[in-house]
């Protein structure tokens, strides 16, 4: 069977704390270094970005505890399910990364991880500013303006 034919389901995964903590600024998408049992259990969709966050290091970017469930069928070669793993990102990128990581109040969060049409999996990171307890509560009113409004609209 050709390796084109073979369908998976769509691989969709979000932080949904991210855009609720944080406001975003700049997005990119980013590769991820996995081993086999990694990229299969992500397939799955067995991962989760809750908690997670991406640093840089000697000109590298890194993602820190994000989880990635041991495959079931993986035998000795199972992987550890909260390990460091490297992006792939060019070197501007790397280097707006680090010059923004380093201010005061800036954060990178990993936003979505999903899987391409070639296949491979990938990343969206951004670069973040923590939010105060009042714009929480402001992006709660919009959010409930919106559903309240979607209601409406429906009947």
């Amino acid at each position: 069977m050709a390796r084109n034919n073979i369908r998976h389901k769509e691989v969709n995964i979000k932080n949904k704390r991210a855009s609720f903590d944080y406001a975003i600024g700049d997005t990119y998408t980013a590769g991820i270094v996995l081993t086999g049992t990694e990229i299969k259990s992500i397939r799955d969709g067995k991962a989760s970005l809750a908690d997670t966050f991406c640093f840089v290091e000697k000109g590298e970017v890194w993602v820190k505890n994000m989880y990635v469930a041991e495959y079931f069928y993986g035998s000795y070669n199972n992987h550890s399910a909260r390990r460091d793993r490297k992006l792939l990102l060019n070197r501007k990128e790397i280097a707006k990364l680090e010059k923004t990581g380093k201010e005061a109040g800036f954060t990178i969060v990993p936003l979505r991880l999903f899987i391409n049409d070639r296949g491979l999996a990938k990343l969206v990171i951004g670069v973040a500013r923590g939010k105060k307890e009042f714009d929480k509560r402001q992006s709660i009113k919009e959010r409930e303006s919106k559903r309240d409004l979607a209601r409406v609209m429906q009947k």
